[in-house]
């Protein structure tokens, strides 16, 4: 199954968080998915998870997803990715700027069945903060 699970992340990827079709989630993500890691206020799941997707797209309207880095083990793919857009919205309380910002973030997603069961990241927030002038750095 590991091209088969790569495959379908690569395309959850790209559909979603590349080109920003949300309606596209209910594809790839399953009904019953459990989110272990999502921001404060979102549910972990999947309704919580196009809540994550349409408040990047609507803070980073031109938000971008590139892969620098795919794995794969027992069904379980992790992604090493890099977000670009510039903060044309709101984004946590945080007015837009007009700044061009890169985030690097890894996912980890677990497939059962073809569809992402559950989910687990880790994102460089500070950065992403800092680079939004909503944080010192120095």
């Amino acid at each position: 199954m590991s091209e088969d699970a790569k495959a379908i992340v690569r395309r959850f990827i790209e559909e979603t968080q590349a080109r920003g079709n949300l309606e596209a989630i209910d594809e790839f993500i399953a009904e019953d998915c459990v989110n272990h890691t999502p921001p404060p206020g979102v549910s972990p799941n999947r309704e919580g998870a196009k809540q994550i997707f349409a408040m990047f797209r609507a803070a980073f309207p031109d938000h971008d997803a590139v892969i620098l880095d795919m794995v794969e083990e027992d069904n379980t793919v992790a992604t090493y990715k890099m977000f670009t857009g510039t903060h044309q919205g709101e984004f946590m309380g945080i007015p837009a700027t007009g700044r061009r910002v890169t985030v690097r973030l890894m996912d980890f997603v677990r497939l059962r069945d073809g569809k992402i069961a559950e989910h687990s990241n880790v994102v460089d927030v500070f950065g992403l903060l800092a680079q939004l002038g909503a944080m010192r750095t120095g």
